[in-house]
């Protein structure tokens, strides 16, 4: 399982992105925690859309308003630009049709948050150069056969992704949730030393 300090670092930077009272859309929004952390801080009028059952229970619970659906058969029930932000936190790479879904986000977002482990991180890359394996760590903590993550991508193909469907990046940040952070490596090399990256998107 992932580290606290990776989820807390994640977390601190989209809430510091998303502005005051703002409209929130998260989907894939798990267990509310996020979306939770939003309202509680930032007082935005949220709203969640969550596959599985369990964590729906999980965002009421926590008072979380939450829809069950399926990211993937896009957004009909929303119109156009309803929400201020629409956020995809390190569930892009687990949707059967991610340019789909990010086409959506857009549609329905005035602005974008998607975030995402970097199949690129360094350690990700010697890890298969060296086992022959693929690769685990901890953003990537599952075995091949049991992963949730079907479209695994990097910062340098997600740079691409947008450059080729003319789609505005507004801001990105890069992560690394080692106990030594080495800012400026990231700066000049995110594709090789970020572990995760967040950029808002706009069209």
């Amino acid at each position: 399982m992932e580290n606290k300090r990776g989820i807390h670092l994640n977390y601190s930077v989209i809430t510091k992105i998303i502005e005051e009272n703002s409209s929130v859309l998260d989907l894939g929004c798990g267990d509310g925690t996020l979306l939770k952390t939003l309202i509680d801080e930032k007082h935005v009028k949220g709203k969640g859309i969550e596959i599985n059952q369990d964590c729906v229970i999980s965002c009421l619970e926590k008072g979380v308003c939450t829809i069950q659906g399926d990211i993937d058969e896009g957004l009909i029930q929303f119109s156009d630009k309803e929400y201020d932000y629409v956020v995809l936190n390190r569930t892009v790479q687990a949707t059967d049709h991610p340019d789909f879904v990010i086409k959506e986000m857009l549609r329905v977002g005035k602005k974008v948050i998607v975030s995402f482990p970097n199949f690129a991180y360094w350690r990700v890359r010697f890890y298969l150069l060296f086992n022959g394996k693929m690769p685990m760590s901890k953003m990537l903590p599952y075995e091949w056969y049991n992963t949730p993550n079907i479209h695994l991508l990097t910062i340098k193909d997600f740079f691409e992704f947008t450059k080729n469907n003319n789609i505005k990046i507004l801001k990105s940040v890069y992560l690394n949730h080692s106990k030594v952070r080495r800012d400026k490596f990231l700066r000049l090399l995110p594709n090789f030393f970020a572990e995760e990256a967040v950029f808002v998107l706009s069209n």
